[in-house]
């Protein structure tokens, strides 16, 4: 990852705001409570983290990626802001991470993925810690490439044939996946294909007791 973004992370945000739609509609959409803490799993920049900073003033925000260039622009951001008080950022794996050995926090009340799990090999299992390491009650949100099924073929082509090049693939079992999770944790799940197929965007909510205590009540 240091290798793609030692030059790329210089023009990460400018270039990429016009291809990964839905980002800013997932930060309106996180309403996390006050008080309350939001990780955003691959943070790349900082930049999702900083524009949800300001807009809930009084949350406690976190970010982990696994490239350290990247997490060097983010905290030079953090800082020119203002925001290093209740902004922290760390190196880490999606697919094998711990938010208390990270931050110490044991669960946090929002989890955001956004564009990563089609650049994570090990998706299935990044997803599953993601779930893991929200907390009761709380949601963890998503916004991906989609399959882009409603749109014109030769566009479909030419945009996988360039996320290839970067080592990015949509991934066609997400919504599956979703499901299979939302099943197995007896959380709540709503899923759509916005613009015209070529996002996917989730919210998974964890219920506030575990599946086999309510079982048994």
């Amino acid at each position: 990852m240091d290798a793609i973004y030692r030059y790329q992370r210089y023009i990460y945000d400018a270039t990429r705001k016009y291809y990964l739609l839905g980002r800013d509609r997932l930060l309106a959409e996180l309403e996390p409570p006050a008080g309350g803490s939001v990780l955003e799993i691959a943070c790349g920049t900082g930049r999702n983290l900083i524009l949800a900073a300001r807009r809930y003033p009084n949350v406690r925000f976190y970010g982990f990626d696994i490239s350290s260039a990247m997490l060097e622009t983010a905290r030079a951001a953090i800082a020119r802001k203002g925001l290093a008080g209740r902004l922290s950022v760390a190196e880490g794996d999606a697919a094998d991470f711990s938010g208390e050995r990270l931050f110490g926090v044991h669960g946090f009340d929002r989890v955001v993925i956004s564009y990563a799990l089609s650049m994570i090999p090990p998706w299935r299992t990044a997803l599953q810690c993601a779930m893991d390491a929200v907390a009761p009650g709380g949601r963890l949100h998503i916004v991906d490439f989609g399959e882009q099924e409603r749109l014109p073929r030769f566009f479909k082509s030419g945009l996988r044939a360039w996320l290839a090049k970067f080592s990015v693939e949509p991934r066609a079992a997400l919504e599956a996946e979703l499901e299979a999770l939302a099943l197995r944790s007896g959380g709540k799940l709503t899923c759509e294909h916005p613009y015209r197929g070529y996002a996917t965007y989730a919210v998974l909510e964890k219920p506030r007791a575990p599946l086999s205590d309510r079982s048994a009540t």
